[in-house]
């Protein structure tokens, strides 16, 4: 492989999705081997500039674009290209079992929490301000966080048995990765929603990660967290 960097478009650690990437190649080792392009996602809304929108038509972020020009973007995406990519632990699961456990688990906790209070976030709070959001709906954004709050119940219920990870084994996979995203995003001020002041053992697991080098690393921001403002560098 290449020793060109590649090059990946992100956000501030408060935005979930290019965090779940952020965090991923930390835990994964290889954030030195990015050359990471952070934009300014509110009020100055590069994401949607005609500049970004070549590298991902739907003017978002993560996007990873590699030397040959290809471009890739979604969260899971990324993460499975640097998997499969780059040494180390496989994160995504070694086994068949492990990878469709950890598929498993990610997809409900992305669709049925993290997506749903980001969704929240964009309709019922006009979270990007009034230039970038083109809907404010606050009957289904109350509707979408009441399910992220019911999922987060079923998934502390899970967690209550002890298991540190989940799925039950010693390191965290990327479902841990995405629930820990989602976890700091119900905290961010607007929302109004955290999690861990809710669930006893989703507070552990945040704690779990607050102590992994991965972590301090992927906040080194603060994540616009009065919790994390220690990280700051």
């Amino acid at each position: 492989m290449s020793n060109e960097k590649l090059k990946i478009y992100t956000s501030p650690s408060a935005f979930p999705n290019p965090q779940r990437v952020r965090l991923f190649a930390y835990e994964k080792g290889i954030a030195d081997k990015l050359d990471e392009q952070v934009l300014d996602m509110t009020p100055g809304g590069e994401q949607r500039s005609w500049r970004h929108l070549k590298v991902n038509p739907y003017g978002e972020t993560p996007a990873l674009k590699l030397s040959d020009g290809t471009c890739i973007s979604e969260s899971t995406a990324i993460a499975r290209y640097f998997d499969n990519t780059y040494p180390g632990r496989k994160i995504m699961g070694e086994s068949a079992l492990e990878q469709a456990l950890d598929q498993q688990w990610d997809q409900r906790i992305w669709v049925h929490l993290l997506y749903r209070l980001t969704v929240a976030f964009h309709v019922l709070h006009e979270g990007l301000g009034h230039k970038l959001e083109l809907v404010k709906n606050e009957e289904w954004g109350r509707h979408c966080r009441r399910e992220a709050i019911a999922t987060a119940g079923m998934l502390d219920k899970h967690l209550s048995d002890g298991r540190q990870w989940i799925l039950g084994g010693n390191e965290p996979t990327f479902a841990d990765i995405t629930l820990c995203t989602a976890l700091a995003f119900s905290k961010f001020p607007t929302m109004n929603t955290d999690l861990t002041e809710r669930f006893e053992y989703l507070e552990n697991f945040w704690k779990r990660w607050q102590e992994r080098d991965s972590f301090k690393q992927a906040y080194a921001d603060g994540g616009m967290l009065d919790e994390l403002e220690h990280l700051k560098k």
